[in-house]
Formats: structure tokens, sequence, C-alpha cells
């Protein structure tokens, strides 16, 4: 039987569950899964699993709770490969295996090397009938920043930028000025809540005094973890971050040589604060911070920075993937260019455009790593 257009749409489902919990699940990925019965009239969904906030516990196994003996001779569709090592709950192989389901389609395989096929050889050992890769371009974007982090040793990073109309973010002076709308402002709160973390510097925070939490009705809960590069750890005592750590965790990367007594403040506050050597032009190595920041379990970091920040992430090669917003209004000569010792075109190098939306009188662009 040829299940392609089924397995493609069901898969469609898996990935749409998964997203219940994106950036509120790592250092683990943001798994889907969903156990199907075929009956006369076609497939029909017993049960539905995502993974849980925190990590735990994984798609799978919660799936497989709720479909209880209907798993019996179904169909799991997961979007990432089952994983088969042991952590701090035991492999989804073992659910799967007990739970008598008779087909395994995965999106894509693992490539934690703990996991890189095991899971699906396990599976094949069992009699389990496994098939890879539908929906595996969708999850290949859904579980970047796991891989990135498994791969590479660094969070998928999202840069964020809203530009005006003649590529400007702020008034001379490095004065602030608002560009986009209020139906844009609502979408980069939406985006705050599916990251990971939110990384600023910290001109940014003097200039501003953002809170970086999200804000829209009923998802205050869903804000991310914040990150400010702060060299000197110049980060004042009243600033909107320090008062807002009831809301989300704040961690502050410093250098080498900043104070001791500030950190020591910062620490009595709850705030955790690395250190990081410097790197090109005299600011904080930018690759050694991404890499502290996965070893710290990040897997999605979203850049929401000014211009220096944002071009050196550039330059640094660090950045996976843009979302542009552009506003039909005009700054003037005068004012701040988007990208500190960058033309705004050079976005078209590092990156492809792969979708747009319209927020009311704003554009958005996203796009992706070339």
């Amino acid at each position: 039987m040829d299940h392609t257009a089924t397995d493609e749409a069901l898969m469609g489902a898996a990935l749409c569950v998964g997203r219940r919990e994106i950036g509120h699940t790592w250092p683990n990925p943001a798994v889907g899964a969903v156990v199907v019965r075929e009956d006369a009239a076609g497939p029909v969904v017993l049960a539905r699993g995502w993974t849980a906030k925190g990590g735990r516990p994984h798609a799978e196994p919660q799936a497989l709770a709720r479909a209880g003996e209907g798993a019996r001779g179904a169909t799991l569709y997961v979007t990432l490969e089952p994983c088969s090592h042991h952590g701090r709950t035991p492999p989804c192989v073992d659910a799967i295996r007990a739970s008598g389901i008779a087909r395994v389609v995965a999106a894509i395989g693992d490539p934690d090397v703990r996991v890189s096929g095991r899971g699906f050889a396990l599976l094949r050992d069992a009699g389990i009938r496994v098939d890879v890769g539908a929906g595996a371009g969708e999850a290949l974007i859904a579980h970047a920043g796991h891989i990135r982090r498994v791969t590479q040793g660094r969070p998928h990073i999202l840069l964020k930028m809203a530009v005006s109309a003649d590529g400007k973010v702020g008034l001379a002076g490095r004065r602030p000025v608002v560009i986009t709308g209020s139906a844009t402002r609502a979408r980069v709160h939406l985006m705050r809540a599916t990251h990971d973390a939110v990384l600023t510097g910290i001109g940014t925070v003097l200039a501003d005094d953002p809170l970086l939490t999200c804000r829209l009705p009923g998802m205050e809960e869903r804000s991310p973890l914040r990150v400010v590069l702060d060299s000197g750890l110049r980060l004042p005592p009243d600033s909107a971050l320090l008062g807002s750590l009831d809301v989300a965790p704040l961690w502050v990367i410093a250098g080498e040589d900043a104070p001791a007594e500030a950190e020591r403040a910062l620490n009595e506050r709850g705030v955790e604060v690395m250190r990081v050597g410097r790197g090109g032009q005299g600011g904080l190595d930018l690759d050694e911070t991404a890499r502290l920041l996965a070893l710290r379990g990040l897997t999605r970091v979203m850049v929401e920075a000014g211009p220096r920040v944002a071009g050196a992430f550039l330059r640094a090669g660090l950045v996976d993937a843009c979302a542009l917003f552009e506003a039909p209004v005009q700054l003037g000569d005068g004012a701040i260019d988007a990208l500190e010792g960058l033309p705004l075109a050079a976005l078209n190098h590092y990156f492809l455009l792969a979708e747009t939306e319209r927020h009311g009188p704003d554009r958005l662009s996203i796009m992706r790593r070339r």
C-alpha cells in the first residue's frame, strides 16, 4: 500500500502537536507524536503526545499512554527518531516496543550520537516496520535547534530586526524610536514565546530598558530566558530586566575582567553571570558565548539587539535565520543604520527568502541561511 499522502498529512499533525511547547523543552527537542489506527473509513487518530515543558516526559510515551490498548497494531507518527538511551527517563523505544505498535513513521533521524540510527534499528529488531522521511523538510526546521546543538555545539540563532523603509533602526544620537505597529509587536512577542532565550546587548538595555518578555494576554508564563551581553557589567540595578526576574530568569555574559563586586551584586538578586574572553573588535567572543549557551542547554536563541550586536553576530557566521520587519516610515539620512559595519543588503549574501507575512502596514520577511 502507498502510504505517502496519508503519512505526509499525519506527520503534519504530529509536527503541529510538537510545536505546543517549543521554546520550553530545552535541552530536549520539542517532539510531536500521533497514534493512528486504520479502519474501513480511513485513519483514525487515537491519541497525541508532545514533549512536556522542561523536556520530560517525552512525546512518544505520552501518546502511547493516552492510546492505551488501542496502540496495539496501530501506527505511531513521530517527528524525530525515538531515543534509545537511558537518561532521566527510560528510552522511548522501550515504550514503543511494549505498546504493541506495528509501524513507526518518523520524519527524520536524530543526529545525537546516543541515538543516530540506533532507535530505528532497535524498533526493526523488534519486528516493527519503520519508515523515515515523511515531513522531513518541515521537521528539519522544527528541530533545527536540537540539530545545531548536537552537531555544532551551539544553539540555532534567529536574528530579529525591525527597520524603516530607508533601512534605519533609530534616530541620530542612538535615540530609540517606535518603527513598527502594534500587529508587528504582537508577532514579536509570539516569537519570543517560541524561543528558549532572547539575547540582547548592554547598549540596547541602556538605551531602551527592554523587558524582553512575552506580554500577549495569558502568555506571560511563556516568556523566554533573557541573556544580556555586558562585558563590563554595567547593567543598571533599576533596569526593567532586573525588575522582572519573577517573570523570567536573566543570564549575563560578562568579560573576564568585569568587576567581581558587580557580579556579586547580580548574583545576590538571582542573576547568573558567566564570563567569556574577548573576540574581534574588542567585543565579547561570540563563538565562545554560543558554545557556552549550548552547554547550558539552550537550543533556540533569538537575537533582539542593536546594530552593533546584530552586525557582530552576522560577521561571526552565527546567524541561521533572520526575521526582518520592514515598516513604511522614513527616518532620514541622520538616523542609525540597521547593521553596524554592514549594509542592510548584506542580508541577501547570508540568507535566502523563505516566506513573507503582513502585519498591518508592516512586512515580515523570514530568511534562512544559504
